[in-house]
């Protein structure tokens, strides 16, 4: 494992565009999880396949996304789930298509209809209510390229093996502490299913860090011994904290 990769430094970059998004993915990858391999993505004929049967071309970025990485679920699909080419489809109101799953069915992710010759779209969010008349797909991140990256970031922080762990009493005091010790990473602020509770991200010593908005803290560490130094930090109800 290199300890060359500059989180903030490449994350800096991915956020620019989706070459930098990419490159951003492998250098995180290949320092925090297992590198990527040649057979990590879904082939051009499953590409080719899922648009025949949509009747559609894929953006640019969606393809890139599932030939570089599509089939890696510890990458994807430890909470949420990225369909797959074959599962790709567009809501019943014709609107957008949908990718991306909530993993309770509370939410999916799409990108607008009239928005798929765009390279990199804008990426949109429609939560399932009691009433349907009322869902409505909302703004959720302006590039597509912004959101396979955060897609990587969160699936990591709730991989099972790995070392994570999740705080739910996280208050006040905590999120002052939080930005006292760690450094807040350089991706926009993004609604955590509502605007009023947005998302940020964290880099401390060799651990990454998810803040809900001080509602929930998601962490990986590095190492075992990293992730129980932020445990020590912010004390309180640590969800896999056995010591």
């Amino acid at each position: 494992m290199t300890r060359e990769f500059d989180m903030v430094r490449s994350l800096a970059a991915g956020v620019e565009g989706r070459k930098g998004a990419w490159e951003f993915i492998r250098g995180f990858v290949a320092n925090w999880s297992e590198g990527l391999g040649d057979d990590d993505g879904w082939g051009e004929a499953d590409l080719a396949a899922a648009e025949e049967r949509l009747g559609i071309r894929l953006p640019l970025v969606l393809r890139e996304a599932y030939l570089l990485f599509g089939r890696r679920q510890d990458l994807t699909s430890n909470h949420d789930v990225l369909l797959s080419p074959s599962q790709l489809y567009v809501d019943e109101a014709k609107e957008a298509l949908v990718f991306r799953h909530e993993n309770q069915g509370a939410a999916s992710w799409g990108i607008l209809l009239d928005k798929l010759t765009d390279e990199d779209p804008a990426v949109f969010i429609k939560t399932d209510l009691a009433d349907k008349a009322a869902e409505r797909w909302e703004n959720w991140l302006e590039r597509l390229s912004l959101c396979f990256i955060e897609i990587v970031l969160s699936e990591s922080v709730q991989a099972e093996g790995e070392c994570c762990d999740f705080l739910s009493d996280f208050d006040d005091y905590g999120v002052e502490l939080l930005e006292q010790n760690c450094s807040r990473l350089p991706f926009p602020a993004y609604p955590m299913g509502e605007e009023e509770h947005p998302t940020r991200w964290f880099l401390g010593h060799d651990v990454l860090l998810r803040d809900d908005d001080g509602m929930f803290l998601l962490a990986r560490g590095r190492t075992e011994a990293a992730l129980n130094g932020i445990r020590d930090l912010l004390q309180g109800d640590w969800l896999n904290d056995f010591r």
